[in-house]
């Protein structure tokens, strides 16, 4: 078997390698991970849960997500525009996320710019960005999912362009895999596909 090719788990069903390694993965995996997201709230929490990853592993933030959740008002963007410096302090304290100033002003500022948008605006620049399907072959291992790609590279410009803050070409592909703009479940995954 190829390294980092799909593995088969417990339950029978070959997936990707990464999801195995924790249950919290398995559902995440089966379940989220590269359907379909549209909204711009839940576009601006994936943004935002994408920025707080950077550098850490993405386990640490889906088990954190409950708290950020709270945390974040449910990551609605007129919510969380109107948080003030004692907002930013209490961020700062809460043991429920990460407490990254740099990332947690990042996410104030993101949603202060958001808030003067047109309603359904972040959805279309985002979408609008998704490659066309048919172009990209199903990914046989993990070494044929690129960490970024032209798609990427242009959306993270398109969202820099309007202001938004951590949002690099890295960040922007992962936002486009869990938001489904793009399949990069292996080609023998059981989720591949799953729409």
């Amino acid at each position: 078997m190829s390294e980092g090719a799909a593995l088969t788990g417990p339950d029978g069903a070959a997936r990707c390698p990464w999801a195995l390694s924790t249950p919290d993965y398995v559902t995440y995996h089966d379940e989220e991970w590269g359907r379909p997201v549209h909204g711009d709230d839940a576009l601006f929490e994936r943004v935002s849960l994408e920025a707080f990853q950077s550098g850490l592993s993405w386990i640490t933030i889906l088990r954190r997500r409950a708290g950020f959740r709270a945390a974040f008002a449910d990551f609605k963007i007129a919510a969380v525009a109107d948080f003030t410096d004692e907002d930013r302090a209490r961020l700062l304290a809460d043991p429920g996320i990460i407490r990254n100033g740099a990332k947690i002003d990042a996410t104030l500022a993101n949603a202060r710019v958001l808030a003067d948008w047109a309603q359904g605006e972040l959805d279309e620049l985002i979408w609008s960005h998704a490659p066309d399907p048919a172009g990209r072959p199903a990914p046989k291992t993990l070494a044929d999912v690129p960490a970024i790609t032209p798609e990427s590279t242009a959306l993270s410009k398109a969202l820099k362009k309007r202001g938004l803050r951590f949002v690099g070409p890295t960040t922007a592909y992962a936002l486009m895999q869990a938001c489904g703009l793009v399949d990069d479940h292996l080609e023998t995954c059981v989720a591949r596909g799953r729409r």
